[in-house]
């Protein structure tokens, strides 16, 4: 592994352990050139999963892309890091078992949308303000209306 401070080849594992979701392997690391000390994470990649955009516009999936998207949604709202975690985890492990190689972007937003509903209703409503589109104030408005109803309904305050 390269080391991050002065791009020396090699480096030394110094401690290894997974994450609390048994889903990533921690590694702390120590360059072997000027001795600093830095972590890295290791995931199971199953397959390689294409995303395919609007106008047909093709990108491999980017886990990096997906957490920073529903980090943002989640921002000062409470969320615990290992909850959002799980949620990215979750949604790479459905695309990777899919079975399916190329996968549209609108099923992704999809599954984020489930996720964050079940995890908090104002993160839902900020990712779908982007994820929809919302140009006015009046699209927050029946939306938020919606999800207060569906909440209603199945008992949950909000």
């Amino acid at each position: 592994m390269r080391c991050p401070f002065c791009a020396h080849e090699d480096s030394q594992v110094k401690d290894s352990r997974p994450t609390e979701d048994g889903a990533t392997i921690r590694r702390r690391r120590q360059c072997e050139s000027c001795g600093a000390r830095f972590t890295t994470f290791e995931r199971v990649q199953l397959r390689e999963v294409t995303i395919v955009k609007s106008q047909n516009r093709k990108e491999p999936f980017d886990r990096t892309k997906l957490d920073t998207s529903i980090t943002l949604a989640c921002r000062k709202r409470g969320i615990d890091r290992e909850q959002i975690d799980q949620l990215v985890s979750g949604i790479q492990r459905q695309l990777e078992t899919s079975g399916e190689n190329e996968i549209p972007s609108k099923r992704i937003g999809e599954m984020v949308m489930d996720g964050l509903m079940g995890l908090d209703s104002v993160a839902y409503i900020r990712f779908a303000s982007v994820y929809k589109e919302f140009a006015e104030a009046k699209d927050f408005e029946e939306f938020a209306g919606n999800v207060k109803d569906v909440a209603v309904e199945e008992g949950k305050l909000l």
